[in-house]
């Protein structure tokens, strides 16, 4: 995609950038570059890649699901100011 210093100058504009005739030039050539690598990437077939979850081949090391601290509830709970049925009470806040 072609840019020229006048679209880069409205897009500063509507972003409140001051920039100069360097900084636009400088700008536009780095914005038609980013343009071109996205259009050299579109271009490219992937109807017959499937989706993937991570780019590596790699899978979760999973840990056996078992319980390892003791229930602490009634000790936490005898501290609080209010708790009710294994809850903890508090001021309504929303009406």
């Amino acid at each position: 995609m072609s840019l020229s210093n006048l679209d880069v100058q409205k897009v500063a504009r509507l972003a409140r950038l001051a920039m100069n005739e360097v900084e636009i030039t400088d700008t536009r050539i780095q914005l038609s570059s980013v343009f071109d690598l996205i259009a050299e990437m579109q271009a490219v077939d992937t109807s017959n890649i499937a989706p993937m979850s991570h780019a590596q081949d790699v899978s979760q090391r999973l840990r056996e699901d078992k319980i390892t601290a003791p229930d602490q509830r009634e000790l936490f709970q005898s501290v609080s100011p209010q708790a009710e049925a294994g809850l903890y009470l508090v001021p309504q806040v929303i009406e």
